[in-house]
């Protein structure tokens, strides 16, 4: 059965319904200014963004243990997280005056969207097992449009409420998951029973899902805390308006074009090879964040243009080593527990960055990100010459 050809539509819509479904995740981003104001305070980006993490984690947490990934059709699973996270979001309209309603809301979306992210990239390891790299090229780069798009939405619509904003990607997850049901389950992954903590464990004794998840790890690291505070600094460059929420999509966005080509490029030299060295180059921005912060407008672009690219691309590469490397059996329980310790980690750089952010100089904040990639890259070491092709060897190893 492992020889059934996806039908051609599979893999758009996969991708079509992430991307719509990933534009809760940061919807009052793209309107903090506005409801900083209802709140009478300043701030906040990194507690709103870290509400979403949490309940991301909490949500892979028992999405993992629970078996949910791998015992239910994954397209029913998608479908009731995003419809319950759309819920969720469009509830802020109710008492966005009131900070701890806001931040409740929040979470409960961060959890919904454990059902989607992660069960998305089921949905496409169930079908492009060989692959899978470039398959979650552009399954990543759904992702990360999507996470860019309500700055666009608040870019192209200067004069929309903020309230409009936040119900047009709450119907956008509705469609997401209405997409998602009509897809079938793929020939390459196998239902499972209930998931024991001890049991999705196992899935790190096997040597390069071990390197691959704390390479994903130290990424994490880096790719939340700068995307949550992208706005933040380009602020601090001068930018503001409607140029201010271009420049914060265009940024974030970016980042699909550096997932899909590395797609391409995994196929020739290898996922391991692709990620560790976009890796190093987010990183190596990073470290000369705080000289470029001073140049002029085209060279600054560029840079920004360029850390974009890097700092999301190399996300569907270790994830699809995550998947290549898990146990078969334990596949989407794997890929959600290793989502899991990786958004926990991103709380970290999003919590340092909040308090930093309050009596460092703008320039020299996002700094506090360098540690990720160097450790990420140093611990994805084994997977530079490249992967094995049988999945079955790799778990043998």
């Amino acid at each position: 059965m492992t020889d059934t050809p996806p039908p051609r539509w599979l893999l758009p819509a996969i991708v079509i319904a992430q991307l719509l479904a990933t534009s809760l995740w940061f919807a009052p981003n793209a309107v903090l200014a506005t409801l900083q104001a209802d709140w009478s305070m300043g701030g906040g980006e990194g507690i709103v963004t870290t509400a979403v993490q949490l309940g991301f984690i909490t949500g892979t947490l028992c999405f993992a243990l629970l078996g949910v990934a791998d015992r239910f059709h994954p397209g029913t699973v998608f479908l009731a997280s995003a419809v319950t996270g759309a819920a969720a979001n469009a509830s802020i309209l109710l008492f966005h005056e009131f900070f701890a309603p806001v931040l409740l809301a929040r979470f409960l979306v961060g959890f919904c969207l454990a059902g989607v992210y992660p069960v998305g990239m089921k949905m496409a390891a169930g079908w492009y097992g060989g692959g899978l790299g470039w398959a979650l090229g552009f399954l990543v780069g759904a992702l990360v449009l999507g996470t860019a798009s309500p700055h666009l939405l608040r870019a192209l619509g200067a004069e929309w409420s903020w309230q409009a904003v936040l119900a047009g990607t709450s119907c956008l997850a509705v469609a997401a998951g209405v997409l998602a049901r009509l897809v079938p389950e793929g020939p390459y992954l196998q239902r499972g029973g209930s998931i024991r903590f001890g049991g999705v464990l196992r899935a790190f004794r096997v040597r390069r899902f071990r390197a691959s998840a704390m390479g994903y790890f130290g990424h994490m690291w880096e790719l939340y805390g700068f995307w949550a505070f992208v706005p933040v600094w380009l602020a601090a460059y001068g930018l503001q308006g409607a140029e201010l929420s271009l420049a914060a999509f265009a940024t974030i966005g970016l980042g699909a074009l550096g997932c899909a080509g590395g797609g391409f490029l995994a196929r020739h030299w290898g996922g391991g090879r692709v990620a560790s060295t976009q890796l190093g180059i987010s990183g190596a921005c990073c470290l000369l964040s705080p000289l470029l912060f001073a140049a002029p407008p085209l060279a600054f672009g560029l840079f920004m243009a360029l850390w974009g690219i890097t700092v999301a691309g190399d996300s569907p590469q270790f994830s699809a080593l995550n998947a290549r490397y898990a146990p078969r059996k334990l596949v989407g329980s794997a890929l959600t527990m290793a989502n899991c310790i990786g958004f926990s980690v991103s709380i970290g750089s999003l919590t340092l960055l909040e308090w930093l952010q309050r009596w460092m100089d703008p320039a020299w904040l996002l700094i506090a990100l360098l540690p990720g990639p160097i450790l990420g890259v140093l611990a994805a070491r084994p997977l530079w010459s490249g992967t094995p092709a049988d999945p079955a060897a790799a778990a043998r190893e």
